[in-house]
């Protein structure tokens, strides 16, 4: 069982402690369902609900973590808004719920099974075994307490239980393999001619008039859009200078404020032990312990035993080692056992709720404190206080910024005096788009508000990234207007060009269409014309190299009769035409398949069994559960706008 979880846990938590991965248990701890007070409910799910508030840092902790995932190629406007905070709230629903029903169905995950599952993940590792102040170090820099982590991934192991129960679950009949085989193997021989629009633009004259025309017709479109320069102020943390190196003293007190949690690391003790499960009879089992510990009394090889013995999958093919362990991270038993051990001494067989235990303790590393002396410490003691001089003066200028650009809205320059921040400018940006600054919705969306853009006022602090704000006003403003004739007619010329040419392409493509229909061959048909003909022979659905919209359009038609050829017109991403032909469709026989591809399709048709049966499990517990959106997220929802 343990070894099964050890297995299993490839990702979900690894990525979530180095802060990589979107899963609704990274968001907030369990905690932050059970406050509420006057925060407005966004969406109750069953007996709990989801409040703005909760719903907020969700989504400010997911962007971070894209950001962090993404580094510099994350762009602010890269991000469709109103998905993301579907999508963000949509995970928060699924975690309420499911959380909620393994509780309330009886699932449970033993403390062992929550240590097996920690121990495995990298992130807590030394030496590829788990270390007890890695795990502490990778949970503080995160901001978790080990016990808020553990409930999280208590309640992960459990619904990954009831998961696992209906995706196992899943099957397919051999019948239904065969038919799916069949259609996802098919063969289809093809050929198509493709009339690109470039090679018809020769052929079309555009005049004066029709140009004029189309300036008349459409001269609402023709317009430049608003756009805008902000001055702004523009306060980081990152670029804070770092302060001069504090006395002696100083660093002294944050050292012995944070000597137990940072500099100390606690007794740990390397085990391993031979687990004997109780079976049918605990006593025999017990006996059987007991004999194994009496072995290693005469100088038995333990790892040989383990290897022999033990009942353990996830610690018996290694000579029952356990790694270094350290205070609470087994049952208490178990550990009050090891405990009393010294180096090199195998205990009596003991009993915990998993059956009986022979241990023996192989290495004991004493609790010790780094020295506030030590390089490494001094290093370490300038660093937490510089950033928290920076943090204390990023609060302080923050403070600064947003009271002194409240009090003087018509200008900055109360607030730059009062921060030490210079005053910049910004290049030319519209609603939609912009360089720099620029570039980031929220300031856009602040930049043309009524406060900014009408009235000149100051923005208030807008959060551009983790740590970092800027307060804009309106340096000049540029009003939509429309583009003279001038302005525009060259674009004019090469829209109505474009457009006569794929009306040419598409006149000589129905033509080839109708030939090949009459009974030529698609080569013969396209011949003299301006088409680009390929032969693809006989294709797969997953066939490369050829345009998706041809072979879309090759699958969804009709089987030719024998002799003939299926034809169709088709239009292509890039807007140009093409002409596809079938000659031939040759299905996948099931029997003559090797049994190695037949297993991978019966995999795969039962994983895609499973999903479905899965999705249609959490919809029922959805309605089961009531689940209703009181208050939809809104724009103004985002922690960032």
């Amino acid at each position: 069982m343990l070894q099964h979880i050890r297995d299993r846990l490839t990702g979900p938590f690894v990525w979530f402690i180095v802060g990589l991965i979107v899963i609704p248990f990274a968001f907030f701890g369990i905690e932050t369902f059970r406050t509420g007070g006057g925060d407005p409910t966004v969406a109750k799910v069953g007996d709990q609900k989801i409040t703005q508030q909760q719903f907020k840092a969700a989504y400010d902790q997911r962007l971070q973590q894209l950001q962090a995932m993404m580094g510099e190629n994350f762009r602010q406007d890269m991000i469709d808004r109103p998905r993301f905070r579907q999508g963000v709230l949509d995970d928060m629903i699924q975690e309420s719920m499911l959380r909620q029903h393994v509780r309330k169905a009886g699932y449970r995950a033993a403390d062992a099974m929550v240590f097996e599952s920690i121990s495995a993940i990298p992130a807590f590792q030394q030496d590829g075994k788990f270390s007890g102040e890695a795990y502490r170090e990778r949970l503080a820099a995160q901001g978790y307490t080990p016990a808020r982590f553990e409930g999280q991934l208590r309640d992960s192991l459990v619904i990954d239980q009831m998961r696992d129960g209906i995706l196992h679950s899943g099957f397919v009949a051999p019948a239904g393999a065969a038919q799916a085989f069949r259609l996802d193997e098919q063969q289809r021989t093809l050929a198509y001619a493709a009339f690109p629009a470039a090679k018809y633009l020769a052929q079309v004259e555009v005049d004066a008039a029709a140009i004029q025309k189309r300036y008349d017709d459409r001269k609402a479109s023709y317009q430049s859009p608003e756009r805008m320069k902000v001055a702004y102020l523009e306060l980081s943390l990152e670029a804070l200078p770092p302060v001069a190196a504090p006395t002696a003293d100083y660093l002294h007190a944050i050292y012995d404020e944070q000597k137990k949690t940072r500099f100390s690391t606690v007794e740990e003790r390397k085990l391993r032990h031979i687990l004997v499960n109780f079976g049918a009879d605990q006593e025999a089992a017990k006996k059987h312990a007991a004999e194994i510990a009496e072995q290693l009394g005469k100088g038995g090889d333990f790892a040989a035993l383990a290897r022999a013995n033990s009942d353990d999958p996830g610690s018996k093919n290694s000579g029952g080692d356990l790694g270094w362990v350290r205070a609470g991270q087994m049952v208490p038993k178990f550990e009050a056992a090891a405990n009393v051990l010294k180096k090199g001494e195998v205990s009596e067989p003991v009993e915990t709720e998993f059956g009986w235990h022979v241990i023996q303790v192989q290495d004991i590393k004493e609790a010790r404190t780094k020295a506030f002396e030590d390089a490494e410490v001094q290093a370490e003691l300038l660093s937490v206080y510089r950033k928290q001089d920076a943090e204390h003066r990023f609060k302080e200028l923050s403070d600064k910024l947003e009271q002194t650009s409240f009090e003087s809205p018509n200008s900055l320059d109360a607030a730059a005096k009062a921060t030490g921040l210079a005053v910049q400018t910004s290049d030319w940006f519209t609603r939609d788009a912009g360089a720099g600054i620029g570039a980031t919705p929220p300031v856009r969306q602040a930049a043309f508000s009524e406060e900014v853009r009408q009235n000149g006022e100051n923005s208030r602090p807008l959060p551009v990234g983790a740590n970092h704000v800027v307060v804009v006003r309106k340096a000049e403003y540029e009003a939509p207007h429309p583009r003279t004739l001038e302005d525009v007619s060259a674009a004019i010329r090469d829209e109505l060009k474009l457009e006569g040419a794929r009306a040419r392409a598409a006149a000589e493509a129905k033509a080839v269409q109708e030939a090949v229909a009459a009974g030529r061959t698609l080569a013969a048909a396209a011949s003299g014309t301006k088409a680009e003909f390929k032969d693809a022979g006989a294709v797969r659905r997953s066939a490369t190299g050829i345009d998706p919209k041809i072979l879309e359009t090759a699958f969804r038609m009709a089987r030719p009769a024998e002799g003939k050829a299926r034809v169709e017109q088709v239009k292509l991403m890039s807007g140009d035409i093409a002409v596809v032909a079938v000659t031939a469709v040759q299905d996948a026989e099931w029997a003559a398949a090797p049994e190695a591809d037949q297993k991978k399709e019966l995999a795969r048709l039962r994983d895609a069994a499973a999903g479905a049966e899965f999705s249609a499990y959490r919809e029922d517990l959805k309605k089961r559960m009531d689940v209703k959106i009181v208050n939809p997220p809104a724009a103004d929802a985002d922690p960032a706008s």
